[in-house]
């Protein structure tokens, strides 16, 4: 271990240029000795701080220092909702002195002046040091994740040309929203919705999935450009519409539109209690690479 000498704590909205390096390098690091992922988003935090400059609000990032080294990271990720997401580390050779905990406190006192109702602590399934902080705490377990990846030695399927993906605008805004809830099962609200042409600014579009040009789904892509990765999210299919195929015709449209990137890799996440969409993305390539738990804690 090493002793931490001038250190401080800094903390922000968002992060800037120079953070990101320091995160992602310390990221970096506790992978090379934990074989565990972090699900950080400063991909997408980058790109959404660029058009946010201004005086300080909430904070969202908590970083801590020993002289100009990053030894401990958490960050706070909000996509609207009534549930912030956190997850950190602190970097292998500063751990066991109380680095994490400290950050922890001053993320939890953000929480609670805010209205948001619920805060889900994240943690790699095979991170002891995770799962035992987690455990000291109030929250309770609420879901596993799964982070599958698309096998390059994957057969790909042929579009049957049911579905046509339409790249969503503002005016789709409460629409997205709308499936959003039903595929969370959360109340609809009108704050909850994001314009998709801001986000397609931080490297996000959402297409709408339709047949006969009636909607009947929706999906979400995102491209790294730290490391080529192309994500799959929030793939969905309206109550009306399931049960007949729709949900392969978006997913293999999906995986079509993000090879035209030049994605190296494709990833998606999926919720472990979500069989149906597990084995639909089983079949058609994808294989599990690490586990995420979920854990709630609610005012």
């Amino acid at each position: 271990m090493l002793e931490m000498i001038n250190s401080y704590i800094k903390l922000k909205q968002n992060i800037d240029h120079h953070d990101y390096a320091d995160i992602n390098k310390l990221q970096k690091l506790c992978f090379e000795v934990d074989k565990t992922s972090l699900k950080l988003e400063i991909d997408y935090k980058l790109s959404r701080a660029e058009g946010e400059k201004g005086a300080l609000k909430d904070i969202n990032e908590f970083l801590y220092y020993s002289n100009t080294e990053l030894i401990g990271y958490i960050g706070i990720g909000y996509f609207g909702g009534v549930t912030l997401e956190v997850n950190g580390m602190v970097h292998p050779e500063f751990r066991r002195k109380g680095v994490f905990r400290r950050l922890f406190r001053l993320v939890n006192d953000e929480w609670v002046k805010r209205k948001v109702q619920n805060m889900l602590l994240l943690s790699d399934n095979n991170s002891v040091s995770g799962q035992e902080f987690i455990k000291s705490t109030e929250a309770r377990y609420e879901l596993t994740e799964y982070e599958m990846l698309l096998s390059r030695n994957a057969k790909q399927d042929r579009l049957q040309n049911k579905v046509a993906l339409r790249k969503a605008d503002n005016k789709d805004a409460r629409e997205i929203a709308y499936q959003d809830s039903i595929y969370s099962e959360v109340e609809f609200k009108e704050e909850d919705i994001i314009m998709p042409e801001d986000d397609e600014k931080c490297g996000m579009v959402t297409y709408l999935a339709e047949v006969d040009m009636k909607i009947i789904g929706k999906v979400r892509l995102e491209v790294s450009n730290s490391n080529d990765v192309g994500g799959i999210f929030g793939l969905g299919v309206l109550p009306d519409y399931r049960g007949k195929g729709y949900g392969r015709e978006i997913l293999i449209g999906a995986i079509d539109k993000l090879k035209k990137t030049n994605s190296k890799d494709i990833m998606l996440q999926v919720a472990a209690n979500n069989s149906n969409a597990l084995n639909l993305y089983k079949s058609c390539g994808f294989v599990e690479t690490s586990v995420m738990d979920y854990f709630k804690i609610s005012k």
